[in-house]
C-alpha cells in the first residue's frame, strides 16, 4: 500500500514538472550548438545502447553563424545604439574568435578521455586570435601607452613529446577467435594410426579478457577448446575434445612501475584543462580589449567630426562675411580668396573624420557580429555611442607594488606558466623511469581438461570412463582443477650503456630549467607592465589636461581676435590662423581622449581585471550568452 502511494506521487510530480517545463520551454534558452551529441536509439535497439554505445559515432552539431538577438533590441530607426557594455556583451556572444575557443574545453575533455585510455596526448585546438585594431588616419593609437602587450597561451596547453616507458592501453579487451578445420595428412607409419592418411576435423573456439592498470599489472584470462575428429580408430576418444582456463599475470618492477609513471598522461591532461579554460579566458580578454578599444576610438571620431563640422561652419561664416566686406569695399579681395581656401581646407579635414568614422563603424560592427557586414541589416546602420570617454577628476591609483601583486594573481600567462611547469615535472617523473632497468615478474596458472566418446580401442583398456562424456565433463575438469599447470618467473632486461635514456632526461631537465626561468622572466615582465600602465595612464591624463588647455586657450584667442578683427584691430590672416590653430588643438583633444582609453584599458588589461569591470564570467563565456541587459535606447529615438 505504501509503496504505491509513493509510486503514484512521485508519477504526479513528475507530471507536474513535465507541464511547467513543457510552458516554459519558449522562454528557455536554446542548447548551444558547442556540444558533443551522444548517439540516439529508438525502439529495440535502445535495450542495447548499454552494450553498443561504445562503438557508435558521436556528433558535433553544425557551427551556428546567426547573430544574438541582442542586436534587436539595440536598433532604431536604422541605428544601432551602443555603450560600452553592449560592445562587451555582443562582443562575447558573436565573435567567432572567442566561438572557436568555447570548442577548446570540448577537445581538452576528449583528449583526457584518451589518456584515461592509456593513448597519448594530442596537440589540438587554436591558439588566441588578437582581434582587430582601429582604422585610423589622425595617428590615434590603439596601444598609446607602450604597455607591454599581455601574453598568449599556447594551443594544447604546452603538450610536450610523450617520452619514457609506453603506457599500456588501460581500456579492458575481449577477444574472440573461432576456427573450422579439415586436414589430411599422409602417414609413414600405419601402425600408430592404423590408415595411411589421417584426416582430422577440427573446431577451435577461444575468448580471451585482458587488462592493464596504472601501476604496470598486466592480467590476460584465456579460455579455449578444440573439438576433434579423426578417421583413426587407434584413438582411444573419438571425437574427443580438450580445452583450458589460463591466467596470465605479469607485473612491472622497475621500469613502467607505479601509477606516477603510467598516469602521467592523465594528470598532465588534467592540468591542460586547467590551461583550456584560462586559454578561453585569454581570448575574451583579447577580443573584449580589441572591441572596446574600437568603441572608444570610435567615440574619439564622433567627437572630431563634430569639431570638424563646427570649423567648417565657422570657416564658411569668415568667407561670407569677407564676400560683404569686399562688396562694400572695405577689405582688400585677396582677404576673400585666403578666406575660401581655408574654406576648402575645413572641409577636406571634415572629409578625412567622415571617412575615418565611417569605416571604424565597419570595423566595429564586423569585431562584435558573425556576419559582419555581409548583411544589409547590420551593413546599413549606422552606430549611435552612448557612452563618452569620461577623463576622472584624479587619478586614484594603488601603490605599485599592491597592483604587482594584484596582477601576479590575476594574470593567466602566469598561471598557465605554473601549470605547464608542473606538467613538465609530472613527464619527467616518467622520462626518470625510463632510466631504469626492465625487471618483470610473472605467473600462469592453467587448468586443462579433455572429454570425448570411447572408441573401440578405448573400451578394452579401460580405466577411461572419466575422460567419457560431453562438453559439461569438460567444464567439470576445469573447474575441479584435475589437470592443473603452474608456471612462475622473471625476466630482466639490463641496458649496459643507457645513453638514450641519460639523454632524454638531462634534455627534459633542462627543458624544466628553462621553464622555471621563463616563469621568472614572466613574472618580472609583469611588473614591468603594471609600472608601465601606471605611467601610461599618467602620462594619457598629463596629455589629455595640456589637450584641454590648448583648445581652451584657442578658443579665447579665436574669439579675441574675431572681435578685434570686426573692430579693425586685426587681420583676416590672422583669424584664419587662429582657426587652424583652433581645429588642430581640438583635433589633439580627441587624440588625448583617445589615448587615454586606451591607457586605462591596457591597466586594466595589466592588471587582469578587466572582464571583473563588466562583471562576465566564464559561464557566461561558455553559454555565448550574456546575463545583463542590453542599454535603453534614448526615450527621443523611440
Amino acid at each position: 500500500m505504501m509503496v504505491n502511494l509513493l509510486r503514484d506521487r512521485v508519477f504526479r510530480t513528475a507530471s507536474i514538472s513535465t507541464v511547467i517545463l513543457g510552458l516554459l520551454a519558449p522562454l528557455l534558452p536554446a542548447q548551444s550548438n558547442v556540444r558533443i551529441d551522444d548517439p540516439t536509439y529508438a525502439g529495440n535497439a535502445a535495450r542495447f545502447a548499454w552494450l553498443t554505445r561504445p562503438y557508435q559515432p558521436r556528433d558535433v552539431p553544425a557551427i551556428h553563424l546567426g547573430n544574438s538577438g541582442r542586436f534587436d533590441s539595440l536598433i532604431k530607426a536604422g541605428n544601432l545604439y551602443l555603450s560600452s557594455a553592449d560592445v562587451v556583451a555582443l562582443a562575447i556572444e558573436n565573435s567567432i574568435d572567442v566561438e572557436v575557443q568555447r570548442y577548446a574545453p570540448l577537445l581538452a575533455r576528449e583528449v583526457l578521455k584518451r589518456a584515461e585510455s592509456g593513448g597519448i596526448l594530442r596537440n589540438v585546438g587554436a591558439g588566441v586570435a588578437q582581434g582587430p585594431t582601429s582604422v585610423s588616419l589622425t595617428g590615434v593609437s590603439t596601444n598609446a601607452t607602450g604597455v607591454g602587450g599581455v601574453g598568449g597561451v599556447t594551443s594544447g596547453g604546452g603538450i610536450i613529446t610523450q617520452l619514457g616507458p609506453s603506457i599500456a592501453s588501460l581500456d579492458p579487451t575481449v577477444s574472440l577467435f573461432g576456427q573450422f578445420q579439415h586436414t589430411t595428412t599422409p602417414q609413414s607409419n600405419t601402425v600408430l594410426t592404423g590408415t595411411t592418411s589421417l584426416q582430422a576435423d577440427t573446431r577451435s573456439y577461444q575468448a580471451s579478457y585482458s587488462q592493464n592498470w596504472n601501476f604496470g599489472l598486466n592480467a590476460q584470462l584465456t579460455y579455449g577448446s578444440t573439438h576433434t575428429k579423426v578417421n583413426s580408430q587407434f584413438f582411444s576418444l573419438n571425437p574427443y575434445t580438450n580445452g583450458q582456463l589460463d591466467l596470465t599475470v605479469t607485473q612491472n618492477l622497475l621500469q613502467g612501475f607505479g601509477s606516477a609513471v603510467n598516469g602521467r598522461n592523465i594528470k598532465v591532461q588534467k592540468n591542460n584543462l586547467k590551461v583550456t579554460d584560462l586559454q578561453v579566458k585569454q581570448q575574451v580578454i583579447a577580443t573584449v580589449s580589441s572591441a572596446l578599444n574600437l568603441y572608444w576610438d570610435l567615440v574619439s571620431f564622433v567627437k572630431d567630426q563634430k569639431a570638424r563640422d563646427q570649423a567648417v561652419a565657422t570657416a564658411q561664416q569668415l568667407f561670407d562675411d569677407n564676400k560683404k566686406q569686399v562688396e562694400l569695399g572695405s577689405l582688400a579681395p585677396i582677404e576673400v580668396t585666403r578666406a575660401q581656401s581655408q574654406l576648402y581646407q575645413a572641409k577636406q579635414d571634415l572629409v578625412i573624420s567622415q571617412t575615418n568614422l565611417m569605416q571604424q563603424e565597419t570595423v566595429l560592427k564586423n569585431a562584435i557580429s558573425r556576419t559582419g557586414v555581409a548583411t544589409s541589416d547590420l551593413a546599413d546602420v549606422h552606430i549611435i555611442p552612448l557612452d563618452s570617454i569620461v577623463v576622472p577628476a584624479s587619478e586614484d591609483l594603488r601603490p605599485v607594488d599592491e597592483l604587482v601583486a594584484q596582477a601576479m594573481a590575476n594574470r593567466i600567462e602566469i598561471e598557465q606558466a605554473r601549470i605547464n611547469l608542473d606538467s613538465n615535472n609530472v613527464n619527467l617523473v616518467g622520462i626518470k623511469n625510463s632510466l631504469k632497468p626492465t625487471f618483470q615478474v610473472f605467473t600462469e596458472l592453467t587448468n586443462n581438461g579433455l572429454t570425448g566418446d570411447l572408441s573401440t580401442l578405448g573400451a578394452i583398456q579401460g580405466g577411461l570412463p572419466y575422460l567419457s562424456g560431453g562438453y559439461s565433463n569438460l567444464i567439470a575438469q576445469i573447474l575441479r582443477r584435475n589437470y592443473p599447470n603452474y608456471s612462475a618467473g622473471f625476466s630482466l632486461n639490463i641496458p649496459l650503456r643507457n645513453r638514450a635514456a641519460q639523454s632524454d632526461y638531462v634534455t627534459s631537465l633542462i627543458e624544466v630549467r628553462q621553464n622555471e626561468l621563463s616563469l621568472r622572466k614572466q613574472q618580472n615582465q609583469v611588473r614591468v607592465d603594471v609600472q608601465n600602465a601606471v605611467i601610461g595612464v599618467q602620462q594619457a591624463r598629463a596629455r589629455y589636461d595640456a589637450a584641454v588647455q590648448a583648445r581652451v586657450l584657442s578658443e579665447q584667442t579665436v574669439d579675441s581676435d574675431q572681435k578685434r578683427y570686426a573692430l579693425g584691430a586685426s587681420t583676416a590672416y590672422q583669424v584664419i590662423q587662429d582657426q587652424r590653430d583652433l581645429a588642430t588643438s581640438q583635433s589633439s583633444e580627441v587624440q588625448a581622449m583617445a589615448n587615454y582609453s586606451h591607457a586605462r584599458i591596457s591597466y586594466e588589461q595589466s592588471l587582469g581585471i578587466i572582464l571583473d569591470k563588466y562583471n562576465i564570467t566564464m559561464d557566461e563565456v561558455l553559454s555565448g550568452k550574456v546575463k545583463s541587459a542590453p542599454s535603453s535606447i534614448p526615450a527621443v529615438v523611440r
